[in-house]
């Protein structure tokens, strides 16, 4: 059983012993310790469609209104949805409860500001503060919250997406895009049917029912998709897309039935982006080096953030990136709010392939070729994860080919190629990426540093 605290919110799962677990008394606890640190008197809730979704929701509204908060309740509801209904609400922030693309036995507590955004890591750092010190204070009878279920924020999200400069809703119309899309059980199979028929494209959902039960692994990696994959490749779609749980991560599949690559999410909406706006792009350490590349050709400077999106949105703020986010599929568009959205990749994309005319496979072509391989290694009790880091920085410290940049783990580059490994934010596990001009480069990299992880297990 596994309790995490991170940059990620409060992540575990569920039952189990408290302290080790997400149970009722540690919900209570966190959820009362962030109240006491948000302040104000407003807090918007929404949750995807886990299993334990509607047990934790009921444990946080209640904990929320005994504070003597008046709760928006967004029922079911994308990650990017709750984010922009903290500021359309004008609230004083937010509680999403999802796991994002952790298996069904999981569930987590991501905390919002009054700007919709995650917190900073100090100020979740104060939260866990308060949280261990349970010096408590909860609201009279008098002064207890009261609860208000809004479920139109669906509705203000497409719309919100549709009146966004760069897409080109009617191109998007013209083109009649044929469209399967796997929403993998969750909040995916209610705002996206509404949300392409809108766009005004012919779609089929695959796993569309908001159950909880998730029909495969629910990260949206090649190995678990062959269900859309054999789908596309019948011919009778243009494009396959792929959503986690709470949809802010986004893959598509091109019309042939093959993967357009999660790492070209990024790449493909931030060129289409570029191509009409000036400017400079994030993503963090471990995503691809083709937006670097693509940036560059534009004009733009690349910058890489530390792995965790309020990591990548404050290094995009500082640099003013008009375009941002995550190798794992996640868009950032501040013209939108600065948080990953998959509904606004999907509209991006498809504003770029209305315009240029082209199949996916063929706008694939267009970028730089890349290959990365994304190995992971799970924890035990006793690893001893600093001591590994500094292991693999002393194995290239006399390679003066080696770059390495330990501001999140450790990230070895090379003029061609580059190898990162870092603790995960959201499992007990470490994740080692690496990209080369080939798969078996790629692979080889990653498995060096993979055997110094077993070496010292």
């Amino acid at each position: 059983m596994t309790l995490i605290k991170s940059i990620s919110g409060i992540r575990g799962t569920i039952g189990g012993q408290t302290g080790d677990t997400l149970n009722p008394l540690d919900i209570v606890k966190f959820t009362t310790a962030y109240a006491q640190f948000i302040g104000g008197h407003k807090i918007v809730v929404g949750r995807d469609g886990r299993l334990s979704g509607l047990m934790v929701r009921n444990v946080v509204v209640g904990t929320l209104m005994g504070m003597g908060y008046d709760v928006i309740d967004i029922g079911y509801a994308t990650t990017p949805t709750t984010e922009l209904a903290v500021r359309m609400a004008q609230a004083d922030g937010g509680i999403i409860i999802t796991a994002s693309h952790n298996p069904r036995q999981w569930n987590a507590l991501k905390l919002l500001n009054s700007e919709g955004e995650f917190l900073t890591a100090a100020d979740g750092a104060e939260v866990l503060r308060i949280a261990e010190a349970e010096d408590f204070h909860y609201a009279e009878v008098d002064q207890l919250g009261s609860l208000t279920v809004d479920d139109t924020y669906n509705r203000r999200h497409i719309d919100s997406v549709l009146q966004l400069k760069l897409v080109d809703v009617e191109a998007i119309r013209q083109r009649k895009f044929r469209v399967c899309a796997d929403t993998i059980n969750s909040v995916g199979g209610i705002i996206l049917p509404e949300f392409f028929q809108a766009l005004g494209l012919n779609y089929e959902i695959l796993n569309g029912e908001c159950t909880g039960d998730f029909a495969h692994n629910p990260e949206p990696l090649e190995k678990n998709l062959h269900g859309i994959m054999d789908r596309m490749k019948s011919g009778e779609f243009d494009l396959g897309i792929v959503v986690d749980p709470d949809v802010d991560r986004l893959a598509f599949i091109c019309e042939d039935g093959t993967m357009f690559g999660e790492e070209y999410t990024l790449v493909s909406v931030a060129d289409y982006v570029l191509t009409h706006t000036v400017g400079n792009t994030v993503s963090n350490l471990s995503s691809t080096r083709a937006l670097r590349d693509v940036t560059e050709k534009h004009g733009g400077q690349y910058t890489a953030a530390a792995v965790g999106e309020v990591n990548v949105t404050t290094k995009m703020k500082e640099v003013g990136a008009v375009i941002g986010g995550e190798g794992n599929g996640g868009v950032i568009y501040p013209e939108s709010h600065y948080g990953r959205d998959a509904l606004v990749g999907i509209a991006l994309f498809l504003s770029s392939l209305a315009q240029k005319g082209c199949t996916v496979s063929e706008l694939r072509k267009t970028f730089p070729d890349y290959q990365i391989a994304k190995n992971r290694i799970d924890l035990t009790p006793g690893t001893d994860v600093d001591a590994i880091l500094v292991k693999v920085k002393q194995m290239f410290a006399n390679d003066s080919s080696a770059k390495v940049n330990d501001i999140d783990g450790v990230k070895i580059d090379f003029p061609d190629r580059w190898v990162h490994l870092r603790k995960s934010n959201t499992e007990p596990i470490i994740r080692v990426y690496s990209e080369a001009q080939t798969m078996e480069q790629a692979d080889e990299l990653g498995k060096r540093l993979m055997q110094v992880v077993y070496d010292m297990q």
